[in-house]
């Protein structure tokens, strides 16, 4: 075996986004991009030498001749060892668990998260830190800044590691040991939940649940956890084999795309519980029979009832959410005595957080949640956590929910996504909003009156570190907001978000339906940035 020193130039599209780097698999499959960006990664980590990663992905088209490049990558800039997941499957939330619990030093997840799979759909890469998180946007932007010169990567010359079962293997001088990545995750989700609990409720024939993983990455974890471990019937986990191409489906677990969940869980004789996760799996849905449950109230409800788990009753050191996520699981930190943080969107800005004990409970509206069990979010503990809530209040989803909502109010909530648009128009948009925000404050629209207008910027407070034009906030003196931000996710064009939200207190008012409720501020938030005109779209592509 011998390592090849490969001449090449740099590509001029290699900045990650908010969760690493997202490309159609025909822009990954082009000569040297993959090899340029993990080779930059590896130039930029410094004391890399003779140390531990970890590597797998969502399972993917692409995936796995992935993996076998970067082994020989790693082997050949003297990596230590790799902990790679059988068959190349490895979820986001059991990767961070892998590297955290082997003290590893960082780890290569290849995810395009919950965007489509196949030969001409999505491939994506990112790098997470030792903690198991997200790489910050220093690390993220030295590995940028490293594709701009990169002039050659180093790759050794061997044969492909065989990753269909457990073993280990050389690769050159590095060790490689092909994993079971379902038994720790299990493992640590055991060392959370009352799985006691939750069992007698799956197993008590008064209660029927539904887990549909999309044909994605988080199938073989559902059905370890839920037929094996908890003893629901075979068949609760529907969609449990993760494919190249998802099925052909689209893995997001919203209710546009987890359209087959949605129908069984509204339609006769459904289930008690229903829930999705997506092609990685750090997302989750949930649903109760004939009822949703908004990503943006789940976390609320969690917050407020984690004294219910074993992992979270002692106590929870504050709690955060992305900026665009209703202010719902304030209102919970506020009665708790806590702090709530906002952050900008990116599961990595919680990680400083999290590190640092100022916070337990994370969550983002784009259906990610998660705590200090890992440094991702995480769509199995999220599903757990309200199968547990569920058993020790002995309560319908629905209940649980509208307990909530008359204890501490509603926040009506809506995401409206235009994807696709021309990415050159979309900028030009926001660019027009942030030409009106100084006059803004003060200005009345209809029965709204602005109390506040900015570009969100955020200043950690960790390492003081300050991330700015996070998304452009329009709030009002009645608690209502309108948000407006272009997305880091996706592979083609640009996709603008729209984020509108309404405070009602009103117990007496919390059974409008959610559009119908928002649509003084979905009429305002079109008029304010004129949406048509510049998507040139008259309705949103999903609406959650």
């Amino acid at each position: 075996m011998t390592i090849k020193t490969i001449p090449t130039t740099p590509f001029s599209d290699q900045k990650p986004g908010t969760s690493g780097l997202r490309k159609s698999v025909p822009v990954f499959q082009q000569p040297h991009y993959l090899e340029n960006f993990v080779q930059s990664i590896f130039d930029t980590l410094e004391g890399l030498e003779g140390q531990t990663l970890v590597l797998g992905g969502d399972g993917r088209y692409y995936n796995c001749e992935a993996i076998q490049i970067i082994l020989k990558m790693a082997a050949a800039n003297g990596v230590g060892k790799v902990l790679v997941g059988c068959n190349g499957i490895l979820s986001t939330p059991a990767a961070s668990c892998v590297i955290r619990g082997n003290q590893a030093y960082g780890g290569i997840i290849l995810s395009a998260s919950h965007n489509p799979g196949g030969p001409n759909a999505d491939f994506g890469i990112k790098y997470n830190v030792t903690n198991g998180g997200p790489a910050p946007e220093k690390v993220t932007d030295a590995i940028y800044d490293r594709t701009l010169v990169i002039d050659h990567y180093n790759i050794l010359d061997a044969a492909d590691i065989n990753l269909a079962r457990p073993g280990s293997f050389k690769l050159g001088t590095m060790d490689v040991e092909v994993i079971d990545s379902v038994k720790p995750y299990v493992e640590l989700m055991e060392s959370l939940f009352d799985f006691d609990l939750i069992k007698k409720l799956l197993t008590s024939g008064k209660f029927s649940m539904c887990m549909d993983s999309l044909h994605a990455v988080t199938g073989p974890y559902a059905h370890a956890l839920f037929e094996e471990k908890l003893g629901a019937p075979s068949g609760t986990v529907q969609n449990g084999t993760p494919l190249e191409d998802f099925g052909g489906g689209h893995p997001d677990p919203n209710l546009v795309y987890a359209h087959d969940l949605v129908e069984i869980l509204f339609g006769e004789n459904a289930p008690d519980f229903g829930a999705a996760s997506d092609g990685d799996g750090d997302r989750n849905m949930i649903l109760g029979r004939h009822f949703f449950v908004t990503p943006s109230d789940s976390i609320a409800v969690l917050t407020a009832n984690a004294h219910l788990v074993p992992a979270y009753k002692k106590s929870i050191s504050g709690v955060a959410r992305s900026m665009p996520t209703s202010a719902a699981v304030d209102k919970v930190a506020e009665k708790l005595g806590i702090n709530c943080y906002e952050t900008p969107t990116g599961w990595k800005f919680f990680g400083n957080l999290l590190d640092a004990d100022l916070a337990t409970l994370c969550g983002e509206e784009s259906f990610g949640t998660g705590s200090n069990h890992i440094r991702e979010k995480d769509g199995l503990w999220a599903v757990l956590f309200w199968l547990n809530i569920i058993a020790a209040k002995d309560e319908s989803v629905e209940n649980i929910v509208r307990s909530h909502w008359q204890e501490y109010g509603r926040n009506y909530y809506s995401r409206h996504d235009y994807e696709e648009v021309d990415a050159v128009r979309a900028n030009e948009m926001m660019a027009r909003l942030r030409s009106l925000l100084s006059e803004m404050q003060g200005k009345q629209y209809g029965e709204y009156i602005v109390d506040y207008a900015d570009d969100f910027s955020y200043t950690d407070p960790v390492d003081g570190s300050v991330s700015s034009k996070q998304g452009i906030r329009i709030g009002f003196t009645d608690g209502s907001r309108i948000i407006y931000r272009l997305s880091g996710t996706g592979t083609k064009g640009a996709t603008l978000r729209i984020y509108l939200e309404s405070y009602e207190p009103d117990a007496s008012k919390h059974d409008l339906e959610t559009q119908k409720a928002l649509e003084p501020l979905i009429k305002l938030a079109e008029e304010i940035g004129q949406i048509r005109q510049f998507t040139e779209r008259d309705v949103p592509t999903v609406i959650t």
